[in-house]
């Protein structure tokens, strides 16, 4: 269960009108509007937009070159027996 309150009458009557137009009510509108707000789009995977955001970035030689030296040799954790 939700509550709002102190929501402002316009945005009560554009809510109220918005629902009509897609045929629901109220309730039905503001859960449609929450779940396409929260809700990210189908197939977004993590890894995907970690990708995304990755390609932006412009990594110098440095850079490239540690990222390549730490793949060829991954850390080890640490034997605690």
């Amino acid at each position: 269960m939700l509550t709002i309150r102190n929501l402002p009458e316009e945005l009560h009557i554009a809510l109220r009108a918005r629902a009509t137009n897609h045929g629901r009510s109220m309730e039905a509108e503001v859960r449609a509007i929450l779940e396409a707000t929260i809700r990210p789009p189908e197939g977004l995977r993590l890894g995907s937009l970690l990708a995304r955001i990755g390609e932006g970035i412009a990594l110098t030689e440095q850079e490239h070159a540690a990222l390549t030296a730490r793949e060829a040799n991954p850390v080890r954790p640490l034997p605690f027996e």
